[in-house]
């Protein structure tokens, strides 16, 4: 009986899933540096903050370029150099006396790094390596990004409590080093450079044809340009930002800390995060397999609503232990955590064709800069408010505008047409 070997494509997706994972863990980490930070330096949770939003910021900003740069280079030579970046980053931070040396080290090298093993990775691999079951695997690599961010956090709450931050820091440094031969020997850039066809793709169909020759960055640019006159864009950009800022900004980094100001330990509510991305798998999985057979207009529009009547809720559920209302709280939020990611990439290509990874790149980048916002917003909130009260509130807000615009996506391809850039 002959047994017939799995298509390459599925090897390149476990690969990309253990990168995307790291990148995700290695991003996240400064949410549990901010207490250690403050007692040890004396700096304010908005200096912190802002430290995380820069990480946040150029997370978000990497993203369009290093999709361009994948095209011209390909992924493993990108994503074999943005891990290399990450450990250096963390790496030095042991060696750090000042704020701006964080904010160079944990903003701009990891976020330079983890940018480029982003969401906008995923939007890659599954355009090149899948046909079928594109949405469900746009799912499960998603998922495991987020909940590589949440599930790494009881781990490094753990060693930064038994053994100092430096000692986690070193353990991302480790870490990071680890995937690199991984990716460099198991990644293939395209199943045409094995001879193969993406999976599920028709016998008959079209080879991908590599874009011409030319600078990423002016690529990149250019893309922008052209997506920026549809109204589809703007919707998009603007509703993923508020993604951005009710998930990464504000609950990926100030969580733990709010939890602890109502007298919660810290590897507690790491703990509780961690939930959250094990319930975040289940979610968005099956975001990505409503993806393939559902209106993905409905479904962030419905997501949006539920995060939003979440978020209002969550300031009367804090204590100083895991009551029952918290954990259900935790369970229903990490179901949407990242939900809206498949859908959002699934109308990036419908209306932006050839060009939709890049154009998932740019939405993907306001996505960090929300986030980016609302970690430094939140911080500020806290220092003089001394909770973080308006910060859930006005989330909560934000997540039913994003509903609204969301369900106003037109999928028109004439306006793409007309904008030119559906070919590239």
């Amino acid at each position: 009986m002959r047994i017939s070997r799995p298509h390459r494509a599925w090897i390149v997706a476990a690969v990309a899933l253990v990168a995307i994972i790291g990148a995700a863990g290695f991003r996240a980490t400064p949410g549990v540096f901010i207490t250690p930070l403050q007692e040890e330096f004396g700096w304010t949770r908005g200096t912190i903050g802002f430290a995380v939003s820069v990480n946040l910021m150029l997370f978000g900003l990497t993203a369009p370029f290093a999709a361009a740069l994948m095209d011209r280079f390909g992924m493993r030579s990108v994503v074999s150099a943005a891990l290399a970046l990450v450990a250096a980053g963390s790496g030095v931070t042991v060696f750090m006396t000042a704020s701006w040396q964080l904010v160079l080290c944990w903003g701009v090298l990891v976020g330079l790094g983890t940018g480029s093993m982003a969401l906008v990775f995923v939007a890659t691999v599954t355009d090149r390596w899948f046909v079928r079951h594109r949405g469900l695997v746009t799912g499960v690599l998603t998922a495991g990004g987020a909940a590589g961010q949440l599930v790494f956090l009881p781990l490094l709450a753990h060693l930064v409590e038994m053994s100092g931050w430096r000692t986690a820091a070193l353990v991302v440094t480790a870490c990071a080093l680890a995937v690199v031969p991984l990716v460099w020997f198991l990644l293939r850039d395209s199943p045409e450079e094995l001879g193969l066809r993406p999976y599920g793709a028709a016998p008959d169909a079209e080879p991908r044809v590599r874009p011409a020759g030319g600078g990423a960055a002016a690529r990149a640019l250019r893309t922008l340009r052209d997506a920026a006159r549809t109204r589809a864009f703007w919707y998009l950009a603007l509703g993923f930002g508020i993604c951005g800022a009710s998930t990464n900004g504000l609950v990926g980094t100030h969580f733990i800390p709010a939890a602890h100001d109502h007298g919660m330990p810290e590897t507690t509510a790491a703990g509780l995060l961690a939930v959250v991305g094990i319930f975040d798998i289940v979610g968005t999985v099956f975001s990505g397999w409503l993806s393939d057979r559902m209106d993905a207009r409905v479904l962030l529009a419905v997501y949006y609503v539920l995060r939003g009547l979440s978020l209002v809720i969550l300031p009367s559920l804090f204590a100083d232990s895991a009551q029952p209302s918290m954990l259900v709280f935790i369970i229903f939020y990490g179901l949407d955590w990242v939900a809206t990611v498949p859908p959002t990439v699934a109308l990036c290509r419908k209306i932006f064709g050839a060009n939709g990874a890049i154009v998932f790149g740019w939405v993907f980048a306001s996505h960090q800069i929300g986030a980016a916002f609302a970690a430094t917003l939140a911080g500020v909130t806290r220092d003089h408010l001394g909770n973080y009260d308006l910060a859930w509130y006005g989330a909560g807000v934000l997540c039913l505008a994003a509903a609204v615009m969301s369900a106003r996506i037109t999928t028109r391809v004439s306006e793409t047409r007309r904008a030119g850039i559906l070919v590239g």
